[in-house]
């Protein structure tokens, strides 16, 4: 388990005080499997409901947040092919098991070469 820490700094009575919050964050085990069309990744999210799931994919990065009804944070993140399609990825959520397929882009994939014979 990591923790990271937050200082916020709070203004009263002319006085500056500073708060921290502390998170404890899991590192949800994924497993990753690759074939033609693309990667699948399958991340164990246990108590994770829809609502307490966010994903999101910037500059490359692939982050998986979530928190659980138990208090419990999960946070993961993951480099990007630049070969993946990322405008076309697919998400399912199932009894606290998330599945992300990211298919890989037309350019990407392998391609088979007809030979002529004369």
């Amino acid at each position: 388990m990591t923790s990271s820490s937050e200082l916020n700094a709070k203004k009263e009575n002319g006085t500056v005080s500073a708060e921290r919050r502390i998170e404890n964050w899991l590192t949800p085990a994924v497993d990753i499997f690759e074939n033609n069309d693309g990667l699948t990744l399958v991340a164990d999210l246990p108590g994770v409901g829809r609502d307490q799931l966010n994903l999101g994919v910037e500059q490359g990065i692939l982050t998986i947040e979530a928190k659980s009804g138990g208090g419990l944070g999960y946070y993961r993140r993951f480099q990007l092919s630049e070969h993946l399609d990322i405008d076309h990825v697919g998400a399912e959520l199932k009894h606290g098991v998330l599945t992300l397929r990211l298919p890989k882009a037309e350019a990407a994939k392998p391609r088979r070469i007809a030979v002529t014979v004369h």
